[in-house]
């Protein structure tokens, strides 16, 4: 019989909401934590070269995190709506035919990245000082790719299974491990950016292994048997429909940001450096926003499944209202105090200087960005991430990428225009999600009328 408890369909939905994205929301800040440990060790260790080399080298790999979690995301609403349903035999042929999947992905990715590492340095732009120390460290994180494509994959199967408290206890040792191995290779062995992605994929490895040893000791709370590790067509439709454009969605958001750091990265190191420091600082503030994301898809995926839609609607409103809050505390913190932020990662004053000024205004992308990240975690839930690959390509191709550009072009000497591009964007999602929520709204009750 399947194990009922993680039932994400019952109860307080305060309640319910709130206890899956704790764990969740403490998973994200322990990845972005040692990403931040990361830069903020090659900083203490290192000159500007090496720390541009781990933020661009950074960014690459958060970008291909993203779109593996996104792709994983299939398959978390996959599974939450047959444990919603009650129907394990589905759950298991889920599970089975996501772990060949993504075993055949990772091979591929591994193979095509290596390969092409230092023509991705090229596009980045990345300034010559930092060049070769960035293409080993995406080398030696591309080498790593099996260990992040596992990590992720098992953590959407327990989430899907309305677990979210085992993947935090798999990424906290990754997390203690990578800290201690900076330490190792920046500060003692002198390693500079390879260290920091040794570090990084050792952590990830030792996490991978560490969740394997769980499953086999505790399983999943289904009793899976090698005939359910197959590609069930039908089923790896359904985990492509919903994972690939959320994959899409969040690879061109990441790619956007990439245009936004290949802009100030042709503007020189400081300002390389300046926007390298605050995408991290942006990520971090983003955990909140993204871990309601998560704990909406996987909740509304099994109440749609037990048919509960109205319990779908309230955890929305309850994380729109969580987010919300935290995106008007961050604002209002880098109006004032950006400077206590960019100075944990550089002595340098003028990248200090630059950093706030891009931060002050990039800040206003947590509040607005909130509202859509909660509305894209609902339609996900619902098998509608079309609406969510939709509404942020059309801000990436309307706001986000020429607004940088422009601002760049217009106010070469300050990052504080080109910090508007994001939220604006953010402003325009966030409208498209409302629009999109309000027409369902309406086309359901007609159907209940006519009915």
């Amino acid at each position: 019989m399947m194990n009922n408890k993680n039932d994400l369909t019952t109860g307080s939905i305060g309640k319910t909401v709130t206890l899956f994205a704790l764990p969740y929301l403490l998973s994200c800040f322990m990845q972005t934590f040692y990403g931040m440990v990361d830069l903020f060790v090659v900083g203490l260790y290192n000159g500007p070269e090496t720390t541009t080399a781990v933020s661009i080298g950074s960014q690459v790999t958060h970008m291909l995190t993203v779109i593996i979690v996104g792709l994983a995301m299939g398959a978390t609403v996959r599974i939450g709506q047959s444990v919603g349903a009650k129907d394990e035999r589905t759950a298991k042929k889920t599970i089975g035919t996501t772990v060949i999947f993504f075993i055949f992905f990772a091979i591929a990715i591994t193979v095509i990245l290596t390969i092409l590492t230092r023509q991705i340095t090229s596009v980045m732009m990345t300034p010559t000082e930092a060049f070769e120390e960035t293409a080993v460290y995406l080398l030696i994180c591309f080498a790593g790719i099996p260990f992040i494509v596992a990590y992720n994959v098992i953590s959407s199967i327990f989430r899907g299974m309305g677990d979210s408290k085992r993947p935090m206890y798999f990424v906290a040792v990754a997390c203690v491990t990578n800290i201690v191995l900076d330490f190792l290779f920046i500060g003692i062995f002198k390693m500079g950016a390879a260290g920091a992605a040794l570090g990084t994929v050792c952590g990830q490895a030792v996490s991978v292994f560490t969740a394997l040893f769980v499953m086999i000791k505790k399983g999943f709370g289904l009793h899976i048997t090698r005939s359910d590790f197959s590609l069930h067509k039908n089923i790896l439709a359904d985990i492509i429909k919903v994972g690939v454009p959320i994959a899409l969605q969040d690879g061109l958001i990441q790619v956007a940001f990439i245009v936004i750091t290949v802009i100030a990265n042709s503007r020189g190191l400081i300002m390389a450096t300046s926007v390298g420091i605050v995408e991290k600082l942006i990520g971090f503030m983003f955990l909140v926003p993204s871990a309601f994301l998560s704990a909406i898809s996987a909740i509304t995926a099994q109440n749609l499944g037990a048919g509960k839609k109205i319990r779908a609607k309230q955890a929305l409103r309850y994380g729109l209202c969580i987010t919300v809050a935290w995106g008007i505390i961050c604002v209002v913190y880098n109006q004032f105090l950006p400077q206590t932020l960019v100075g944990l990662f550089t002595k340098d004053n003028t990248v200090v200087a630059a950093g706030c000024d891009y931060l002050r205004a990039y800040a206003f992308d947590c509040l607005f960005a909130a509202i859509h990240f909660c509305f894209s975690g609902y339609f996900c839930g619902s098998q509608r991430s079309g609406i969510s690959f939709l509404h942020n390509i059309i801000s990436i191709i309307v706001i986000r990428v020429p607004g940088a550009y422009l601002a760049s072009l217009w106010f070469p000497d300050t990052l504080y225009p080109m910090g508007w591009a994001a939220p604006l964007g953010s402003v325009l999602s966030a409208l498209i999600c409302i629009g999109f929520y309000v027409y369902y709204n309406y086309k359901d009750n007609n159907i209940k009328l006519r009915v």
